[in-house]
């Protein structure tokens, strides 16, 4: 039997300093055999993530001290299962810039609402099932940038992209074979 590739889920940001890397880490912890990017729309690449992200991450348990700020690539769009975006700012750029992949861009928050309920046997089956390309996109799916607040700020948002996070796992786990499953 022939072992399936990992998922490739991308995680768009705007600077790739904050959110998206929050998101990248926890799930990285979560879940070591996917394989996880995070990128930004607007990046000066190279740049590693502020320190009020590493430490409200770090305070959930995880550390991220490699990071360096990632501009979106087409090859990272190209080889994601799914570019899940933590504002819906982010799905626009994406329609915009890559109109191809508007079927497997989705908000964080989208998809941990409307995935579990999603028909398909496969991960791919249940993204197309949400016709994502067709969505309206709302401001409400966004999770707020903490950029330009104080450490506080910052915990906030980590707190509630992990709370996302644990959320989404059963439903990235489902798509694992059974001698590969997530730690």
């Amino acid at each position: 039997m022939t072992t399936p590739e990992p998922l490739h889920v991308v995680f768009l940001c705007t600077g790739n300093a904050a959110r998206s890397v929050m998101a990248g880490a926890l799930l990285e912890a979560r879940a070591p055999t996917l394989r996880i990017t995070t990128a930004g729309t607007h990046v000066v690449e190279g740049m590693p993530m502020s320190w009020r992200t590493r430490d409200a991450i770090a305070e959930l348990g995880v550390e991220r001290s490699m990071h360096r700020s990632h501009q979106l690539t087409d090859f990272d769009v190209d080889s994601a299962d799914v570019v899940i975006c933590l504002a819906a700012e982010h799905v626009a750029y994406m329609r915009r810039t890559r109109p191809d992949a508007a079927a497997k861009t989705v908000t964080l928050k989208r998809l941990v609402r409307n995935l579990p309920g999603a028909p398909g046997a496969s991960f791919a089956e249940r993204l197309a099932a949400l016709r994502l390309a067709d969505t309206e996109l709302m401001s409400s799916e966004d999770v707020e940038d903490p950029a330009g607040g104080d450490l506080p700020t910052f915990r906030v948002c980590a707190h509630e992209i992990s709370d996302l996070i644990d959320r989404l796992l059963p439903e990235l786990e489902a798509n694992v074979a059974p001698d590969e499953e997530i730690a």
